[in-house]
């Protein structure tokens, strides 16, 4: 029975006739329906520029030992790597700036934390959705077709900035024409064969240093360069003690940093042609007393959709407690009472930070006493 079964499904699929390859055309108006703003096209050739420049910035320690792209810039830059035999790479931007963002909370409410925008929510996981499904009506027009958002698999600015969709500013993002920065990346990469759009486009940032004066690490080293070991949008993530230099610096921020794409006139003032409406579950704000009394469970729960290394939830109880110094009440018993918790933690590096915080928060409620 099970081998009649196999031999029935085999015939159905041999007797399947390949549906019609969707054009570009049909491909944007099913991405449109998801919010996808714009689309372009490149060929799958090695992305040369990018590999090098990986490979570069890795030798003089640019990146910070962060991983993803950085890790195999052999394979990132390669969209054969990914797809055997892929001719063409179709590059999605979703557009994630809001014209209805959060209020504040108010400062009575304790000491809370500011999330980067691309995280106030999952951005990318509609994003995947709406690549998939293409792949699958270029899958059924018998080519292959995978999709790919916000993985090492490939470099997604590197493919978006030769499909034509922007170019890159000095603050390493990709900027849209009249749009700014504010997308999320994503990308097909398929043996169908479809005609590139041209590409790149023009610099449009001219003199304009405004990125580059508002980084508050001076991460930003040359234009188009960041030093991730600077970059707090890095340091947030990654693991280990966050150096003491960079601590104050973080001020209220627990992930992701917004301040280069703030100053900049492109994203500011053209950016908001481009918006979407708030999730209603969007956490701009976290409650960072609540954060380090919840357990890991909690945090998942609410966050999960952030990139913690190895889902240990020690690095945003991190960053928490140096939110906490660097902007809590000296003086509430909330504040005070979490600190001391956290100075006799078990965790070496969370007693750590939580005895900065309360060194901190000295300095503050004392200005010019030592610590």
């Amino acid at each position: 029975m099970q081998r009649s079964r196999h031999d029935a499904r085999r015939t159905l699929d041999l007797m399947r006739r390949p549906e019609p390859l969707p054009s570009i055309e049909e491909v944007r108006a099913s991405l449109a329906e998801a919010g996808i703003t714009h689309v372009g096209v490149t060929n799958a050739d090695v992305l040369a520029e990018a590999r090098a420049e990986l490979f570069r910035r890795r030798a003089e320690g640019l990146h910070g030992e962060m991983g993803f792209t950085y890790r195999n810039p052999e394979r990132s830059t390669d969209p054969l790597q990914a797809v055997v035999g892929a001719q063409s790479v179709i590059v999605a931007a979703k557009p994630y700036l809001t014209d209805n963002d959060p209020p504040r909370p108010d400062a009575a409410a304790g000491p809370h934390a500011r999330v980067g925008r691309y995280a106030w929510v999952d951005h990318y996981a509609p994003l995947r959705v709406a690549l998939r499904d293409v792949a699958k009506r270029i899958r059924r027009a018998d080519h292959r077709a995978v999709a790919f958002a916000d993985d090492n698999s490939i470099v997604d600015r590197a493919v978006a900035h030769r499909a034509g969709l922007g170019w890159y500013g000095k603050n390493a993002n990709l900027l849209l024409p009249g749009a700014g920065s504010w997308f999320v990346l994503g990308s097909i990469i398929t043996t169908a064969e479809y005609e590139p759009t041209p590409g790149p486009a023009p610099d449009g940032c001219g003199t304009c240093v405004r990125c580059i004066d508002a980084c508050p690490t001076g991460a930003i080293v040359a234009p188009g360069v960041i030093d991730a070991n600077r970059c707090i949008s890095w340091i947030l993530q990654k693991p280990g003690s966050i150096p003491d230099e960079y601590r104050e610096a973080i001020g209220n921020r627990i992930y992701g940093c917004d301040d280069c794409q703030d100053a900049c006139p492109i994203s500011v003032r053209l950016g908001r042609r481009n918006t979407i409406e708030l999730d209603e579950r969007a956490d701009a704000w976290v409650d960072a007393i609540e954060l380090l009394d919840a357990p890991d469970e909690w945090i998942d729960a609410r966050y999960g959709h952030w990139y913690v290394t190895n889902r240990e939830f020690r690095w945003v109880r991190r960053n928490a407690l140096v939110v906490i110094g660097n902007v809590g009440d000296p003086a509430d018993p909330r504040v005070r009472r979490v600190i001391e918790h956290y100075r006799a933690h078990i965790d070496p590096i969370l007693a750590e930070h939580a005895t900065w915080a309360a060194d901190r928060l000295h300095e503050r409620s004392h200005p010019g006493a030592a610590s």
